[in-house]
């Protein structure tokens, strides 16, 4: 903390005071210390989408690990896997997401959040069939903020496949890692 700049400490001192009450230089964390600014938006918008959304913790943990594997992030999917099943994302759900596999016993909910993140990162839109039928679930306000969750983990993800973040300690990496620079 002593070799910290005075905005590098402002961004600690927020990840603390955030409800994750705690800073870890792992992670996304790590790499926004080199851009304290960026660090401080970024971090507030993720503490938001998990805690604040309307959005129910279960689909948005479970929008996360779609997130996750769309962008193979290895780091998000080893520290959300475990929130996602603590959220009540059945362990047979996680796997079938984890190989790339459509998540057949999931319920209801959960496929239509699959299919709308599936559909919105492969098209960059959605149609109106798969929004109707998120729209049904979340509602005006759950449906924007379901949109945020996927625009912040995607953020989130490719920040960390950038500067290959490992997984946390002790963790296994979940997919076989792409092709280095």
């Amino acid at each position: 903390m002593d070799n910290l700049t005075p905005g590098q400490k402002a961004l600690v001192e927020a990840i603390r005071s955030s409800p994750r009450g705690g800073f870890s230089n792992h992670g996304p964390f790590a790499v926004y210390l080199h851009a304290p600014m960026l660090g401080q938006v970024a971090q507030q918008l993720a503490a938001h989408m998990r805690y604040h959304a309307s959005v129910p913790p279960r689909l948005s943990e479970f929008a996360i690990l779609v997130t996750a594997r769309h962008w193979q992030a290895q780091y998000e999917w080893a520290a959300h896997a475990p929130i996602a099943e603590k959220q009540g994302v059945k362990p047979a759900t996680i796997r079938d997401l984890k190989a790339g596999r459509v998540p057949r016993s999931a319920p209801p909910d959960e496929k239509a959040i699959y299919a709308f993140t599936k559909e919105l990162y492969a098209k960059r839109r959605v149609s109106d069939a798969t929004f109707k039928r998120v729209h049904k679930l979340l509602g005006d306000v759950g449906t924007i903020e379901l949109v945020g969750i996927l625009g912040c983990y995607a953020l989130v993800s490719m920040i960390l496949n950038v500067f290959r973040m490992p997984v946390p300690e002790g963790a296994p990496a979940p997919f076989r890692e792409a092709a280095g620079r």
